[in-house]
Formats: C-alpha cells, structure tokens, sequence
C-alpha cells in the first residue's frame, strides 16, 4: 500500500530521482535560482529548505548530512557559508517558485525557483476596531458640519435676498410718493 507517500516519483526510479535532486539543489545553492518544469519545482523546494536549516544549524552532523546529499564539498561550503547566512533571520520559506509558461517544444509547464534574499520585515499590527469607529463618528460629525454650514449659507443668502428685495419695494414706494407729489 502507498498510504502517506505523498511526494511525486516524476517518473524516475529512486537513485535517479535522488541524483536529479542533489543535482537540482547544487544549481540553485550555486546560482540562487534556476528554471525547471513545475512537478521538478514542487519537489526541489522541500528538499532545499531542509538543506537550508541543516546550514543554519552549522554543526558537523548537519554538514555531513548536508554532504551525503549533495554529494559536492565545495557546494555544502557554499551553503554553510553564504547561504545560511543569508537565511539566518528567516524561520523559513527560503525559496519561492515563480510560475513562467509553457515550454515550447512539449508545452509541459514550466517554473522558475528561487532562493529569497530579502530581509524579514516585520508586520505592522492592524488597528483595532475600535478605533476605526470613533473616526466614522467623527467623519459623520464633520459631514453633519459641513450640512449646518451650508444651511447656513442657504439661509444666509435668503435673508440676503428677502433684504434686496425690501429694499427695492421700499424704493419703489419713494419713487412712487415723489411721482405723485
């Protein structure tokens, strides 16, 4: 029974598929990523990061192990060096696989993977909700202003005009007594 064998055999048998794996791992730890179809890609990037925290660890049964999977002394210095290093502040995720297309000759899809140099930036905690009512309160007190003050233009601008026009039936009224007299 294959009960909880999840990882893909990619069609190879054991040793090839181990070779392919040590072999795809030496090139990305060498040249910090390369482009491969998606099944190599998902398949590469757990075995790389367990590489990876075997560097972080740094101890000589982390570097032998290291060792008799890569198979290459000058690469398992690479990552014990450079590498670990690099990934020394990450709890993790120091790969990432980028989706690229389509081969052209077999249309299999194809994928780029990558070691991540970026710093871990830590998050900003979100605002509580409770804050974020008071501001609607007062955008709603502010948009209540803004009502008031152009009622009050409103109004102000009738009395204006309910003045002028007093004013000139008032004048009306002269005009109309100095014409009689």
């Amino acid at each position: 029974m294959r009960h909880r064998k999840h990882h893909g055999s990619l069609g190879l048998v054991s040793g090839h598929r181990r070779a392919l794996m040590a072999n795809l791992a030496s090139a990305l730890l060498t040249h910090g990523r390369i482009e491969t179809t998606e099944a190599k890609a998902r398949a590469v990037r757990p075995y790389v990061e367990k590489l990876i925290t075997l560097g972080k660890r740094g101890d000589l049964h982390a570097r032998r192990q290291a060792l008799a999977k890569l198979r290459h002394r000058p690469i398992v210095d690479l990552l014990f060096s450079d590498v670990a290093s690099a990934a020394a502040d990450r709890n993790g995720g120091y790969t990432r696989m980028i989706k690229t297309g389509f081969r052209a000759g077999d249309a299999a899809p194809m994928a780029i993977v990558e070691l991540v140099q970026e710093k871990v930036v830590a998050k900003k905690k979100a605002k509580p909700v409770k804050k974020a009512v008071p501001a609607a309160k007062a955008e709603a007190k502010k948009e209540a202003k803004d009502e008031a003050a152009e009622e009050a233009v409103e109004a102000a601008s009738t009395e204006a005009e309910e003045a002028k026009v007093e004013e000139a039936s008032e004048a009306a009224v002269e005009e109309d007594k100095e014409a009689k007299d």
